[in-house]
């Protein structure tokens, strides 16, 4: 299967939260090359501010942030350059009130034709009728 994966899933596979099991399964098919991820080139960028807002929320200890970050980065799904996908993800974001950061992961999705993978509850409420390849938590690509 052929997925885009959602930063805030992509956390889950280092902080202990709900799903984590089934994200972890999502990067082990990954790995096992079962799924191939795509993620838009910010994506590290994310995956490293949300980190460091766990460390100063105190969600995790202060320099343990780094290893997760490089544990992920061990596990970096390929990378997109986010600027072809700009026009479109500000489209989408004007029109569903959506940040352009999310809005990047669904043009990457909506333009390569894969399943939209994110825990973003908001994201999947407000953009899901309008496109069904996203999908709500780590869906049918952590069956392996």
């Amino acid at each position: 299967m052929n997925c885009v994966l959602n930063s805030f899933l992509a956390i889950k596979w280092v902080l202990a939260e709900p799903e984590s099991d089934e994200a972890l399964k999502v990067r082990g098919a990954f790995n096992n090359q079962i799924h191939k991820l795509l993620v838009p080139d910010v994506f590290p960028v994310e995956v490293a501010h949300a980190l460091a807002k766990a460390e100063r929320r105190g969600v995790i200890r202060q320099l343990e942030g780094t290893l997760k970050l490089a544990d992920i980065s061990d596990n970096l799904p390929d990378l997109h350059s986010y600027f072809p996908l700009l026009p479109r993800a500000f489209a989408l974001a004007s029109q569903s009130r959506i940040g352009v950061y999310n809005c990047l992961y669904v043009a990457l999705t909506e333009r390569e034709g894969y399943e939209h993978l994110t825990t973003d509850d908001r994201l999947v409420r407000t953009l899901q009728p309008t496109y069904p390849f996203i999908t709500p938590g780590v869906g049918a690509s952590s069956r392996t």
